[in-house]
């Protein structure tokens, strides 16, 4: 009886625990270092991401990481304004997907759900579809024209929000995030300022996405669609 256990402990490492550790061993580090994928629950960023989405995230879109950790082994680049980063909150380290709409040095201010940086407005163009603007009455979709990249964003006026504030200067090294849809959004209104070493990388493509709220029935439309 011993010998036949002995012989399927030695037949169940040799073909399941050794394979599937040595995979583990390349690809989770792999998966820390290279690329990514996060999933996003919630609405905060609608319309560029809807809720129940899988996003690929970039981790060498700035820099290259020791694996598991925040740590950089090397940068070649920085955020830009409008880039789609995933990063660790401030608050209480969970993970969040947020639009970069404030870089070092700049002035951040927003007035009555209008963003303005470094003293001058954006712009805004009407948009929007029912498909995207959400069941919420009132919703509005509009394009802002955030630097070279024009955006959906949406706006909730029925529903209790911050859609005034600063202007705050962003400090040296750090970040200033929002979430597309501004009225139901936990970013740097609340959270802070964000350091560049908490920013995990950009995402940049939906990879699936999934209708929460009819029983999970796949948005084909935005499979492995791009991140504006």
């Amino acid at each position: 009886m011993k010998a036949k256990l002995r012989r399927l402990a030695a037949w169940l490492w040799r073909e399941w625990v050794r394979p599937i550790t040595l995979a583990a061993a390349i690809v989770f580090p792999l998966k820390s270092a290279l690329a990514d994928w996060n999933y996003v629950p919630s609405g905060s960023m609608e319309p560029s991401i809807r809720p129940g989405e899988l996003v690929l995230v970039n981790k060498l879109a700035y820099d290259l990481k020791v694996p598991f950790t925040t740590r950089h082994l090397a940068e070649w680049g920085d955020p830009a304004r409008g880039d789609v980063v995933v990063l660790y909150s401030p608050a209480d380290g969970e993970r969040l997907v947020k639009r970069v709409v404030g870089l070092p040095g700049d002035t951040v201010e927003m007035r009555d759900e209008r963003l303005w940086i470094n003293g001058r407005a954006l712009d805004y163009l009407p948009a929007g579809a029912p498909d995207i603007a959400g069941a919420e009455p009132g919703a509005i979709v509009a394009t802002e024209l955030l630097g070279a990249r024009p955006h959906a964003i949406k706006v909730l006026p029925t529903k209790p929000a911050l859609r005034t504030f600063g202007p705050v200067r962003v400090p040296a090294g750090q970040y200033f995030v929002l979430g597309d849809n501004r009225d139901n959004s936990n970013d740097s209104r609340y959270i802070g300022f964000i350091e560049r070493r908490r920013i995990i990388g950009r995402a940049t493509a939906v990879i699936a996405s999934l209708d929460l709220e009819h029983y999970g029935k796949p948005r084909l439309n935005r499979f492995f669609g791009s991140i504006p």
